[in-house]
């Protein structure tokens, strides 16, 4: 089976994981207890006004009508207007203005997990029972054990008290001008002074959410080095001298990232459901934000689309590990594969 066909059909295999999960997502948000009226009502509603809306919603429909048009609008991307928290403007639109948001912050907190955690759990590996090897090992265990939340506000407590609390280093005025809280400027990015400001104020929140996919990368690469350096095709390699530079560069590290693949891909989608405990905290209004703020006041045309925007990116994660596979090690094949 060539590539390609091979990822047509996982395109089509995650049809009706799609579907299931929107199912499972129109379930929930209808059986809960939301109640959008009572949001949009508030407290003062009379009883003529809540069932006028109730209609105009569709809401007196029977279950399975609006089951059926709800999935009808998520698979033609419509995704509807939000009831609650903007009434009348359409949930792409506010999806549009909120994602940029969360994509600055899950990129940087995806490197920092990526550039700082691997490296040094490769550097433990390939130096066992070392101080190196005790101090980063023991780093991996305290970052991973710590929670975002309680990390999220001791670190914004330290940043916005930094001069009395950092020797007389002062964060705020550090490089540009800016707030440990509060939404980054992503307006004007070629702009080196505003990229700064940006990357500036988006990472204490990225080093938090980053912290626990980093201490995980470590832990799991050292493993994974010291399991590769102590097979068998290693030891063939250096019997047929090899160059130590090449044996690190073609061989350990390249065999040692096979498993760390799905580790990757399936904290970028951790990274993203933990943004809402670290957005909230640092006040950045990005989608996590967006979605918890959906939950609590019943939008559900809001809530719906958001699960199904979090259900896609699962599955293109999913597609994504399997491509890596592929790129990292070339002797993964595609027959069989579903």
């Amino acid at each position: 089976m060539s590539r390609w066909r091979y990822f047509a059909r996982r395109l089509l295999l995650s049809i009706p994981v799609l579907i299931f999960g929107a199912s499972i997502t129109f379930v929930v948000i209808r059986a809960g207890p939301l109640d959008p009226v009572a949001a949009i009502l508030g407290p003062t509603g009379d009883p003529q006004a809540y069932n006028r809306i109730e209609r105009q919603l569709g809401l007196t429909k029977p279950l399975w009508e609006q089951y059926i048009d709800y999935m009808i609008n998520l698979f033609t991307l419509q995704l509807g207007k939000s009831w609650v928290l903007d009434p009348d403007r359409s949930a792409y639109s506010l999806i549009l203005s909120y994602a940029p948001r969360t994509i600055w912050l899950g990129f940087w907190s995806v490197l920092i997990a990526i550039f700082v955690g691997i490296p040094l759990g490769f550097y433990a590996g390939l130096n066992p029972n070392t101080w190196s090897d005790y101090t980063a090992s023991f780093g991996g265990i305290v970052w991973r054990a710590m929670p975002n939340f309680w990390l999220a506000v001791i670190l914004m407590q330290v940043l916005s008290q930094s001069e009395s609390l950092m020797f007389g280093f002062d964060w705020e005025s550090w490089l540009v001008p800016t707030t440990v809280t509060g939404v980054p400027d992503l307006s004007n990015l070629t702009n080196p002074r505003n990229l700064i400001a940006a990357i500036k104020k988006i990472a204490p929140a990225a080093l938090v959410l980053g912290s626990a996919s980093m201490g995980n990368e470590m832990r799991i690469g050292r493993t994974a080095v010291l399991e590769t350096v102590n097979s068998n095709f290693i030891e063939t390699a250096r019997a047929k001298g090899v160059p130590p530079r090449s044996l690190v560069w073609k061989h350990i590290f390249r065999n040692a990232l096979i498993p760390l693949v799905p580790i990757i891909t399936g904290e970028a989608f951790l990274l993203i459901g933990g943004s809402v405990l670290v957005e909230t905290v640092f006040d950045i209004s990005g989608i996590g934000a967006l979605f918890f703020q959906a939950v609590i006041q019943g939008d559900l045309p809001l809530v719906g689309s958001l699960m199904f925007v979090f259900i896609l990116l699962v599955v293109l994660i999913n597609i994504l590990q399997d491509f890596l596979y592929t790129v990292i090690d070339p002797r993964v094949g595609y027959e069989g594969g579903a």
